[in-house]
């Protein structure tokens, strides 16, 4: 077997942590040349004999000592002995790319379990090139990028997947508002990783959260998006969720084709419908006695008897319709007295049935509750709505200067 008399790596396109010469037969005369950025290892009969680094060494028993002990070596002459020269890189790679499977985030703002992916890139530089060689590389060749990836791709993901969500659920963070968090999670995540990085060798560089989104992938995930998506075209489009269903049902209702009635009376409904929602959803005022109207709100039973979920006016999610305050904003919750509908504290009539909800100025002089224009009585306590000599005690008409009221025919005392 021929003695090798040079050892060298010159490093090609593919970028390696470690790579082992392919030959072991060497001699005391054997020139080792250590580039820049670059560290070599002398493995002999299992431990480790000498390391060097950048410069041009010569194999002797100057530069090993332990040569003389391991193989009797003496001094001078051209001797053999046997031993494994590694090289290791000790470049900073800033490429090395990571992603978790799917995790289960419980979100704050939509209040449900919500499939989220990660991704992001990592930079690794050796700084013990003997404990990494000892501890990793074990009788492989060469150590590339993904071949540390793949080792380690169960303990990357798990460390990586556990602190990711103990810093969304630790800081209440919803799904819509993680990417303006992602410098913060990249930091905490670092700091959890050198203590890892740093049992095999490694100096950890910068460990980078790039995405953290929904997993589209999954049947949960399509739902939410869809959601989301839904959300964001309401916002823009400046209609609320009930408003959408009108649409929705309307479309429907003019879309239907039951042998051409149904079509008709498809597009009937429609236009009622969309008729009452332009105009804010009004409902017509039926007529009275004495040509008198009279508001669709009045003698409502309670809408509040039977608890069930609302949306809030004012940031569109849901709350039960017993608290008095959205859980989620702190909105106080303005009931409708016909649908329970929650309304803005400001609104003329009900975004979801249309009953007016009040008119600015006129109010029940005996229990001070919203009257409806045109009404006689009040819709809350019963009592006349205009309680002055020129109406009558009874039905509340005008009377003027009459002796007997011209609607009912109560005299006047």
């Amino acid at each position: 077997m021929a003695i090798i008399d040079f050892v060298r790596w010159e490093p090609g396109s593919d970028p390696l942590y470690a790579w082992k010469f392919p030959h072991s037969n060497l001699s005391t005369y054997t020139q080792l040349i250590v580039t820049e950025s670059q560290e070599a290892i002398l493995f002999s009969k299992g431990q480790i004999v000498a390391k060097f680094g950048p410069g041009k060494h010569t194999l002797n028993t100057e530069n090993i000592p332990i040569l003389r002990s391991l193989f009797g070596i003496p001094f001078g002459g051209r001797n053999p002995f046997t031993a494994e020269v590694w090289f290791v890189n000790k470049l900073i790679p800033l490429n090395i790319d990571w992603k978790t499977d799917a995790m289960m985030l419980h979100d704050p703002d939509y209040q449900t379990m919500v499939p989220l992916l990660s991704s992001g890139r990592y930079g690794l530089r050796i700084e013990d090139a003997e404990r990494f060689l000892v501890k990793l590389v074990g009788t492989a060749s060469n150590f590339t990028a993904a071949q540390l990836t793949d080792h380690f791709y169960g303990a990357l993901v798990s460390k990586t997947k556990s602190t990711i969500l103990q810093f969304i659920q630790s800081n209440k963070i919803g799904i819509k508002q993680i990417s303006g968090f992602l410098e913060h999670i990249s930091e905490t995540l670092k700091k959890s990783m050198i203590p890892f990085w740093e049992e095999y060798g490694f100096n950890l560089s910068g460990f980078y959260v790039t995405t953290i989104e929904v997993d589209g992938a999954t049947e949960v995930g399509k739902r939410i998006l869809e959601a989301m998506s839904r959300q964001s075209a309401q916002a823009i489009g400046g209609f609320t969720w009930q408003q959408s269903k009108v649409f929705e049902t309307a479309e429907n209702a003019l879309n239907s084709n039951d042998g051409g009635q149904g079509g008709l009376l498809g597009a009937v409904i429609a236009s009622s419908m969309l008729g009452n929602l332009s105009s804010g959803g009004l409902m017509q005022a039926q007529p009275t006695q004495g040509n008198q109207t009279q508001s669709s709100n009045q003698n409502y039973p309670p809408a509040q008897q039977n608890t069930r979920e609302v949306y809030c006016s004012n940031c569109a999610k849901k709350f039960s319709s017993s608290m008095k305050f959205c859980p989620h904003c702190g909105d106080v919750y303005n009931p409708c007295p016909k649908c329970g509908t929650d309304n803005d504290t400001q609104a003329s009539r009900c975004v979801s049935c249309g009953l007016v909800l009040k008119e600015a100025g006129k109010n029940c002089a005996n229990c001070q509750a919203p009257l409806p224009p045109g009404g006689m009585f009040c819709p809350n306590c019963g009592k006349p709505a205009q309680e002055s000599q020129d109406n009558c005690q009874r039905c509340g008409a005008k009377v003027g200067t009459a002796k007997f009221c011209p609607n009912c025919g109560l005299k006047r005392g």
